[in-house]
């Protein structure tokens, strides 16, 4: 995340027996004394920028460009250390009123207007789904008190495997983090030199190098440990990237390592540059990260720090320094801020479409919104003499007064829709009670319902549809949660026929529709979900403590259904799941064995499996255009969207006892795939279906499940 001052650089940090004169207390200087400007520190930090944005612009083509965050936190430990060892050396402290002053000039006026924007676009209906209302006003509050990260932490986001709709402050996590990191950081250098005085008479600089090499150590170890057992938290936690600022520390605190012999500058310089390149391209989502694998971004940044010679034009401090990069580093805080916000915003925005020319016009606007953020509010606001001209106290009660306001305006936001809300919640209540005739795909499978036509209407309005999903969440576990949790519904009876429900999201989809066919039917419905992991023996392709929980979970629920006297099995699971190859010809082919295999414990007790080809997986919610645009400009090509060969389909195939339904095309004809089916919103995101329109296949399912009990009787 960019938000060290652009000026800080060390300067002299091996002669600190020099003392200047204390600077008066009733003044916030913009430093203790000068600092050298560093072009390649600012051509690092644009390096950085850069891999953030295009990763999140196009996640496909650069899958480990999120490796940019780390290299700002490796640049921050670097100069705000260097900063803060000046002012040490030369006056003995560290005023952290002052301190904290020039961190909030620093940085708040830009992230407060960035948050002032989103909190008026998520109280827009044009703009922001009135689902996703609540989520925005509690990030954009925990934003704004630079506590995101552990907001996603405690509720166990995952960043880089997100399958619902992300935020638009959900970057402002690492903002975050880094504001933890002025907190922290200060009081440790503080700690270590009163340590150093008392008790060792001096040592003051290797005393802080000690301090700081130990907290960089334990952090570490922890966050390695953190991320094998627990990643999705372990990304966020402020502990666990504290190592990654403690690297950039030690290269501003050891004058050896800071290069600047030729050849040991240009191979440390390109060696970086190089690194950086390799995790940007090789890194992605199932990537075991942080832990040690960041070791390689963070090593990387720190290299090309520790690079300095600039004699000649080849030299990558050189390259670094040319004025493109200076430019982009100038203005790479703002670009970090702008970005996000306008990526999720966008598909929202009537008229504005998704192809690849739209992405880069939206590119080129977050550079002028970040070029003008930077000219009319970031330098203006750090030399503002209203502030500097008086008391550290001045800017610390503005920047609380200031982060109320905005705060405040993302509680108007909720208080003006929460009616709408509301409202909201309550049409879908009784559109599930009552749905219209001929609703959903009734139109396709009902000979009856045939030329149904709805018009334009659309149930559940697109900008609710995301609140439309199962509301038992207790029982799914997700992430290293392998605790093989069941849930219990429907009839009590003894005789009730049995019926279990077992698999990923996409089986946790039909939970509220199951479960109110076993009240209508006399069933008794048991559930196995986990996010991400189908039943099915084959290992996931993920890495880490990730897979090893799913092996763990499908281990559980099978030794749970062996005690347990099921009739009928049914299962689903997205299509996309990555399966380890080990010992097959393909990823496919161990998936289809995986699925027989799993399935084969319950068919060798006589009891039927009932399966469903998986439905349509969307790049982005399709209900981010149905919000602006018609519905036919909303259809999707079936060649981008399927996945023809469903190993759920190859698996079934020619095995007795198992049945598969396949509703293809209810979601597709030969060409297209629709967002909206019979008047019925498909979709509550990119591919998870919304209760309304599961409700509508009660008859196709009910059906397969009676008729699996009935042959089994025979």
């Amino acid at each position: 995340m960019p938000s060290a001052d652009h000026d800080l650089g060390p300067q002299h940090l091996s002669e600190p027996r020099r003392r200047v004169r204390r600077e008066p207390l009733d003044r916030s200087p913009e430093h203790a004394e000068p600092a050298r400007f560093l072009p390649h520190v600012q051509g690092l930090r644009a390096i950085a920028v850069l891999l953030v944005v295009l990763y999140h612009f196009w996640p496909g083509r650069l899958p480990g460009g999120y490796v940019g965050v780390d290299v700002f936190f490796v640049i921050s430990g670097f100069l705000i250390t260097s900063h803060l060892m000046r002012e040490l050396t030369a006056t003995g402290t560290v005023r952290l009123g002052q301190f904290w002053a020039r961190r909030a000039r620093r940085l708040l006026p830009a992230s407060l207007l960035v948050l002032l924007f989103c909190a008026i676009v998520a109280g827009s209906p044009y703009l922001s789904p009135l689902s996703a209302l609540p989520n925005e006003v509690r990030e954009i509050i925990a934003s704004t008190f630079y506590v995101e990260n552990w907001f996603l932490a405690l509720n166990s986001a995952d960043y880089l495997n997100n399958s619902g709709d992300p935020t638009t402050v959900q970057h402002y996590w690492s903002l975050s983090l880094e504001e933890q990191f002025y907190v922290m950081w200060p009081l440790i250098m503080l700690l270590a030199a009163w340590i150093a005085v008392k008790y060792f008479k001096g040592g003051l600089r290797r005393a802080v190098i000690v301090a700081i090499g130990v907290v960089t150590v334990a952090s570490f170890i922890f966050c390695v440990v953190f991320t094998l057992t627990d990643p999705a938290p372990a990304y966020f936690v402020t502990f666990g990237r504290m190592w990654q600022f403690g690297v950039g520390a030690l290269v501003a605190l050891i004058p050896m390592l800071r290069i600047s012999n030729a050849i040991g500058s240009f191979v440390l310089g390109w060696a970086g540059i190089v690194g950086l390149v390799y995790t940007a391209f090789t890194f992605d989502g199932q990537t075991t990260f942080p832990g040690y694998a960041a070791a390689l971004p963070t090593l990387s940044a720190a290299a090309i720090l520790m690079a300095s010679n600039t004699q000649r034009w080849w030299y990558p401090t050189r390259f670094l320094s040319i004025r493109p990069m200076q430019f982009t580093g100038d203005i790479s805080y703002s670009l970090y801020l702008w970005h996000w916000p306008l990526i999720i915003i966008a598909p929202s925005v009537p008229f504005w479409g998704l192809t690849i020319y739209h992405r880069v016009a939206l590119l080129a606007i977050c550079f002028v919104l970040a070029w003008l953020t930077k000219k009319f509010v970031e330098d203006p606001m750090r030399g503002w003499k209203v502030l500097t001209s008086r008391p550290a106290k001045v800017t610390l009660w503005a920047s609380l007064a200031a982060m109320l306001v905005v705060a405040g305006t993302a509680g108007a936001a909720w208080a003006i829709n929460a009616p709408a809300y509301r409202a909201g919640e309550q049409a879908l209540s009784q559109l599930r009670t009552d749905p219209p005739p001929c609703f959903g795909a009734a139109v396709v499978l009902d000979a009856d319902c045939a030329g149904t036509d709805f018009g334009d209407e659309i149930l559940p309005a697109p900008g609710f549809a995301g609140i439309d999903r199962p509301e038992d969440a207790q029982c799914f576990v997700q992430l290293n949660d392998s605790r093989p949790v069941s849930c219990e519904f429907g009839s009590d009876a003894d005789d009730a026929p049995r019926i279990a429900l077992v698999g990923d999201s996409h089986a946790y989809q039909l939970l509220s529709t199951f479960e109110r066919m076993a009240d209508e039917n006399g069933w008794h419905l048991t559930t196995y979900f986990k996010g991400a992991c189908p039943w099915n023996t084959t290992p996931l392709s993920t890495p880490g403590a990730f897979g090893a929980a799913c092996t763990e979970w499908r281990d559980g629920v099978t030794r749970s259904m062996q005690d347990r006297d099921f009739d009928a099995v049914f299962t689903a699971a997205i299509a996309t799941t990555p399966y380890s190859s080990a010992g097959f010809d393909s990823s496919y082919d161990a998936a289809v064995a995986g699925y027989q295999d799993a399935w084969s414990e319950v068919l060798d007790r006589g009891i039927p499996v009932i399966t469903v080809v998986d439905n349509p997986v969307w790049e982005t919610d399709p209900n981010k255009c149905l919000r602006t645009r018609d519905m036919s400009a909303c259809d999707g090509p079936r060649s981008e969207l399927l996945v023809e060969n469903d190993p759920l389909r190859a698996a079934a195939a020619g095995l007795d006892g198992v049945t598969l339904l396949d509703f293809t095309d209810v979601f597709c004809d030969d060409s297209s795939c629709f967002p909206v089916v019979g008047g019925a919103n498909v979709y509550r995101d990119q591919d998870h279906l919304t209760v309304t329109f599961v409700d509508t296949l009660v008859p196709q399912y009910t059906a397969a499940i009676e008729a699996a009990l009935a042959a089994a009787r025979q």
